[in-house]
C-alpha cells in the first residue's frame, strides 16, 4: 500500500492554494486550476504547504488519500511549468498541420481528419510529423494525446501510425516466401 498521501505538497513562490468546502483552487503564473475532492479526505493549507488527510480509516479513504494528494501535486506542477506530450507521425504521406483552431491530420484515409483543439490546450507542429501538445492540466493533455493517437495507432509490421515520443513499437516479421 502506498503512503504517498502523508507527504504534503509544497507550494513554490508565486503559487497560492485555497480550500472552500470540497473545492481546492490553485493559482499560478500559467493559470488557475480547481479540483473537487471526495468527502472521505480532508485538505488543509498551512505554511505554503497543502496537506491531505483521511477523515476515517477505510479502504476507500486510503485509496482517495494518495490520489487526491497526487492530483493536487499535478495541479501545482501545471500552474508553474505546465505539461507537454510529443507525438510522432510515421508513414509515407502522413502529416499534420494546425489550421486555425483545428489540427488537420492526413493519415492515408480518403479524407483529412480535423481535430478541434480544446480550450486550454496549445498545439504546435514541427516538420509536419511531430505534434507537440502543451497545457496546464495533465489529464487533459494526456486525453488529447490519446485521442489523436487513436486515429491511427502504430502497426507492428512497418511501424506506420502515430506514436508517443520514445515509445517502442514491437515489430513483427512479415511474410516469407
Amino acid at each position: 500500500m502506498s503512503r504517498v498521501g502523508k507527504y504534503p505538497v509544497a507550494l513554490p513562490q508565486g503559487v497560492t492554494a485555497e480550500v472552500k468546502g470540497d473545492h481546492v483552487a490553485v493559482k499560478g503564473k500559467m493559470g488557475n486550476l480547481s479540483l473537487v475532492f471526495p468527502h472521505e479526505v480532508e485538505v488543509k493549507v498551512a505554511d505554503s504547504k497543502v496537506a491531505v488527510s483521511m477523515r476515517e480509516d477505510t479502504q476507500r479513504s486510503r485509496v482517495l488519500w494518495g490520489t487526491t494528494r497526487n492530483n493536487i501535486n499535478n495541479m501545482v506542477k501545471g500552474v508553474t511549468e505546465g505539461f507537454k506530450t510529443v507525438l510522432e507521425i510515421e508513414g509515407v504521406g502522413f502529416r499534420a498541420a494546425v489550421q486555425g483552431k483545428d489540427l488537420v491530420l492526413q493519415l492515408g484515409f480518403s479524407h483529412d481528419i480535423k481535430y478541434p483543439i480544446p480550450e486550454g490546450i496549445a498545439m504546435k507542429v514541427d516538420k509536419q510529423t511531430i505534434v507537440t501538445i502543451t497545457g496546464i492540466d495533465k489529464q487533459k493533455v494526456g486525453q488529447v494525446a490519446a485521442e489523436i493517437r487513436g486515429y491511427k495507432k502504430p502497426e507492428p509490421y512497418k511501424g506506420k501510425g502515430i506514436k508517443y515520443e520514445g515509445e517502442k513499437i514491437r515489430r513483427k516479421e512479415g511474410k516469407k516466401k
